[in-house]
């Protein structure tokens, strides 16, 4: 029987399968995979766009906007948004390398709408202190929360991949009897017949890893306040702990005695679950914040709500690649180089290969009989393509994709007079950054709840 805790994670993460699957449709286009949509035929056929571009005759062709867009905002931030860190943060900063691990997590930011990152104090090949790692939405979930703030998260967690030796070496310590429990475990996991359900992406890891789950909850529980006047410090421990509370104190001088009392608190516990239900560690909070490890912003949260700076842009890219298949089939199709060429004027001796031959390559003959005997002329057709109304729509759509992005050609130091000045640049791409302000501040507050949270860990 599957745990309650595990039970409410899986719902969780099934709740966020719809984030889930828009963001791989944002990551596709981001990164050009971008004729995959489904489309509804008349005849009830469902086929992706390439498929039907292709059965009817046309070349899809992808002009890649949005990575350009999604480029030029992470430049921007680095440029001018990313504050350095505080002087008390430099060492872990620059062990986490946090100024690329900051920009991927924009970029995340900007495809899916989620930004969020593990912060935990452990050790590592690296050293021991605090580390910090991005999360993939893939694998996070989360209760359903509205406040921007993320105050109404009662549940949170992901999903591991570790290999066999990772989980007994992190969750066995020095108890070999203990680390080999967990060895079988992992096996168990690998051949547990859940993973063969439609549960499959929750509770099933790549081949030759193990899943654990790591769940994060807000317990309301009893718990003991104590104040330990040797060391000055203020923590809590479980109410169950009070006799070995006592039994301190009876050994230290009065004056030195643990000063607690008993509390009723919301606290957050975590546990790493297997995939069969079976609970690989449980514990309170171990960070100083008291709280649990992930800095999470979601954005815009509206309603609850996630709409990315991506999702904005999809139908005009989908217009823009429109546009040039159609333009290149135009071009295609149209005449070029076709001759005309009268019969009763070809020159004796040559046929209509050779008068091709000596031409052009294009080989492109079309004989006729001139309706009078006036002395017409052999006649080259060539036309330019009805390319002229598909080349405006084509401008439209890109104009469009800059207003709606925020990301103007201002920004990319395009459609820039010859005689600016400095000033006058800067003036320009300032304002080009408008649009863009709340989106970036937005990032910016992430930063600096992750920031407070690493001081406190």
């Amino acid at each position: 029987m599957i745990p309650r805790e595990l039970n409410n994670a899986y719902t969780a993460w099934c709740a966020g399968a719809s984030l889930r699957q828009r963001r791989k449709r944002f990551k596709d286009y981001t990164y050009g995979r971008q004729w995959g949509d489904i489309i509804d035929l008349a005849n009830g056929r469902r086929i992706k766009e390439m498929d039907f571009a292709i059965e009817s005759g046309f070349r899809p062709l992808t002009n890649n906007l949005i990575r350009q867009m999604v480029k030029t905002v992470v430049g921007l931030y680095r440029r001018d948004y990313a504050a350095p860190f505080p002087e008390a943060l430099a060492h872990t900063a620059a062990r986490n390398s946090l100024a690329e691990l900051d920009a991927r997590a924009l970029e995340e930011f900007l495809i899916s709408g989620c930004a969020i990152q593990r912060i935990v104090s452990e050790r590592r090949t690296g050293g021991n202190g605090v580390w910090v790692d991005n999360v993939s939405p893939e694998n996070f979930f989360v209760n359903r929360f509205s406040d921007p703030r993320g105050c109404d998260i009662e549940l949170v967690g992901m999903l591991h991949n570790m290999s066999c030796d990772e989980v007994a070496a992190r969750f066995g310590g020095n108890d070999p009897d203990r680390r080999q429990r967990l060895k079988q475990m992992c096996l168990r996991a690998a051949d547990n017949s859940i993973v063969n359900t439609d549960s499959a992406g929750f509770f099933a890891a790549p081949s030759g890893r193990c899943r654990l789950i790591e769940v994060w909850t807000l317990r309301s529980l009893q718990a003991i306040k104590c104040y330990d006047p040797r060391t000055a410090s203020i923590f809590f421990v479980p109410a169950t702990q009070a006799r070995k509370i006592s039994r301190t104190n009876s050994r230290r001088p009065k004056e030195q005695a643990i000063v607690f009392k008993a509390i009723d608190t919301a606290r957050w516990h975590c546990t790493w679950f297997a995939p069969s239900g079976e609970t690989v560690a449980a514990y309170l909070s171990p960070f100083a914040h008291g709280s649990h490890p992930f800095a999470i912003k979601f954005y815009p949260l509206t309603d609850g709500e996630v709409h990315p700076f991506v999702e904005d842009v999809i139908d005009q890219q989908k217009y823009v690649n429109r546009m040039i298949t159609m333009i290149d089939n135009i071009m295609q199709t149209s005449a070029k180089g076709v001759l005309l060429f009268p019969e009763d004027r070809k020159p004796d001796g040559f046929t209509w290969n050779d008068i091709a031959d000596i031409w052009s390559d294009c080989r492109g003959i079309i004989p006729y009989k001139s309706s009078t005997r006036t002395n017409a002329m052999p006649t080259q057709i060539t036309t330019s393509g009805a390319t002229a109304d598909a080349h405006r729509l084509l401008s439209t759509q890109l104009e469009l994709m800059e207003q709606i992005s925020g990301v103007s050609g201002g920004l990319m130091g395009r459609n820039m007079p010859g005689n600016a000045s400095a000033s006058l640049y800067q003036a320009l791409a300032h304002h080009s950054t408008t649009a863009l302000s709340d989106l970036l501040g937005t990032f910016a507050d992430f930063i600096d709840k992750r920031n407070n949270i690493i001081a406190t860990t």
